[in-house]
């Protein structure tokens, strides 16, 4: 069994961050049924088609690897940031997403999740603050899935301390694309109503429903959008299943979240494999505007499962 260390202390905090950190979040519990899983899986594009997505009697049903964002995201979403100077939710920015998945992923089951503030980097201007999360089994004790996710927060830097964060391996990899052609992409068209099915799964930002305008007119301003946005984490999705169907199953998958997508948009996936991994990139076809960065998955290693 694995447990997070109540304070993730580094040397180079300030005060203001060291204090932040010893704030305990309190561990948050949820449960999901095969009914979630594929509610889920249709949320990043599965079809009818995809019987061990979308069929609970299949012989392969399961969730897609993605799903692992699902059970942390009310846990990672709650922790407060209101002790960063001049905090204000509208200037956060999802920056970038870490998912590694530990143990095999049950159709349903009981969770609790353990949170706690990683890293929290002065940038002058802003702020970035990365939480990592184990989600992991009530029966078993098992972690099943670690987060790391990093939001930026414009207006809220100059608070002192760290600049720069440590390197965390596949969580803050650069993962630079190699100099020649993609060897696998696929584009995939997201529906008109793409975001009002994956806010199912959790996630009810209602810049996902509705214009900036229609919520406070102030979002217009600061988002440089007049209509509903596609989540985030479900073009993750989506780009992370191409991977999955292009060169197969996943330990773990990080991206930078570059740009927005907008629901009836098609999503360019490009990849790249470099040993086992397999860097890759995401943009919308209709603008061109790259979406996802610095991404990658670390293929499971198929010839060790086999000797397990």
């Amino acid at each position: 069994m694995s447990t997070l260390p109540d304070v993730f202390a580094d040397p180079e905090d300030s005060q203001l961050v060291a204090d932040a950190k010893k704030d305990k979040p309190e561990d948050h519990e949820f449960s999901y049924t095969e009914r979630d899983v594929i509610l889920y899986n249709l949320g990043v594009g599965a079809t009818a088609k995809d019987l061990q997505w979308t069929y609970e009697s299949h012989e392969e049903f399961g969730a897609l690897p993605t799903f692992g964002v699902i059970p942390q995201f009310a846990a990672s979403s709650g922790v407060s940031l209101g002790w960063l100077p001049n905090f204000n939710p509208a200037k956060l920015l999802h920056g970038e997403q870490y998912l590694a998945i530990k143990s095999p992923i049950p159709t349903e089951g009981n969770f609790v999740n353990e949170t706690r503030l990683l890293e929290v980097l002065d940038k002058g201007k802003a702020a970035s603050v990365t939480t990592i999360v184990y989600t992991k089994d009530v029966t078993t004790g098992n972690v099943i899935f670690e987060n790391q996710i990093t939001v930026f927060i414009r207006g809220a830097g100059g608070f002192g301390g760290k600049r720069s964060g440590r390197d965390r391996g596949a969580a803050t990899a650069v993962n630079t694309p190699p100099n020649r052609q993609p060897d696998a992409v696929i584009e995939e068209k997201t529906s008109a109503s793409q975001a009002a099915l994956y806010r199912l799964s959790g996630d009810y930002n209602p810049l996902h429903s509705l214009s900036p305008t229609q919520i406070d007119p102030s979002f217009a301003a600061i988002g440089g959008f007049d209509q509903p946005i596609l989540h985030g984490l479900c073009f993750m999705g989506i780009a992370a299943k191409h991977v999955l169907q292009s060169f197969g199953a996943y330990k773990d998958i990080k991206v930078r979240f570059s740009g927005v997508v907008f629901p009836g948009e098609t999503l360019v996936t490009e990849m790249w494999k470099t040993g086992n991994k397999v860097i890759f990139s995401a943009k919308t076809k209709e603008r061109g505007t790259t979406v996802l960065a610095a991404a990658a998955a670390t293929l499971i290693d198929t010839d060790m499962m086999a000797k397990l």
